[in-house]
């Protein structure tokens, strides 16, 4: 089939490293002209490519060749810029809101709270080398944590609970699937609705083993490779 043989000829060119991480293809009415096909045809080979994680789109201004991804362990509490840092890449966050709001249903059920009990809300949209790839939402247990708002939350929460409130996780569940980018999330990410997405919900618990917060990641899935170490109990 031609979208086969058009998506492996994109990709022999990315193996070899005539395409690079970050590098815009050409348009699709061009790429079209070159593989003498049909957009339709094109779309097909790029959105194949896409599912792999090799390529992403941007809205409105195309397709790219996607960066070596972010290993990223749901279990570890370093904070973003931290990871990026050790893995040789650069990171900012940029704070979307913060306030109090009525906790929503999926807020009230992980957080196992009362109809319309109070939670403070975070949005935040994570850089990786000035690329969005993660739309981030808190939602904490206010009585633990008073006057939050009144601290930098802009990039970590970690650091924020251990040095203005002696709170440290000790114990985190998450639980990965796959979803997709729509609306808010998919705006601020840069994608079309639609995009494919990495989703990680995690239930973080302080040292005292209370359930502290929970937080809802929206990744561009080809932005993470998730990995985590097991050490394992003979049985």
């Amino acid at each position: 089939m031609q979208y086969l043989k058009i998506k492996d000829a994109i990709l022999e060119q990315i193996e070899a490293g005539l395409l690079t991480a970050r590098q815009k293809l050409p348009s699709e009415r061009k790429l079209a002209e070159a593989f003498d096909t049909t957009r339709v045809t094109l779309r097909e080979a790029l959105s194949l490519l896409e599912s792999e994680g090799k390529v992403y789109r941007e809205d409105r201004r195309g397709w790219f060749i996607s960066p070596e991804p972010l290993h990223y362990d749901p279990t570890n509490t370093t904070n973003f810029q931290t990871m990026a840092l050790e893995q040789g890449r650069s990171a900012r966050s940029e704070l979307i809101s913060a306030k109090i709001v009525p906790a929503s249903r999926r807020a009230a059920s992980l957080l196992n709270l009362a109809p319309f009990s109070d939670v403070i809300r975070i949005d935040r949209v994570r850089y990786l080398d000035e690329r969005p790839v993660v739309y981030v939402t808190n939602f904490i247990l206010p009585e633990q944590l008073p006057n939050l708002l009144s601290h930098d939350i802009t990039n970590s929460l970690t650091d924020v609970y251990k040095e203005h409130y002696g709170i440290i996780y000790q114990k985190t569940r998450y639980r990965v699937s796959t979803s997709s980018l729509l609306g808010e999330t998919a705006q601020a990410l840069r994608a079309t609705a639609g995009s494919p997405a990495m989703f990680v919900e995690r239930l973080n618990y302080n040292q005292k083993g209370e359930l502290l917060d929970c937080d809802l990641e929206y990744w561009r899935h080809d932005a993470i490779c998730i990995e985590s170490i097991a050490e394992l109990k003979p049985t």
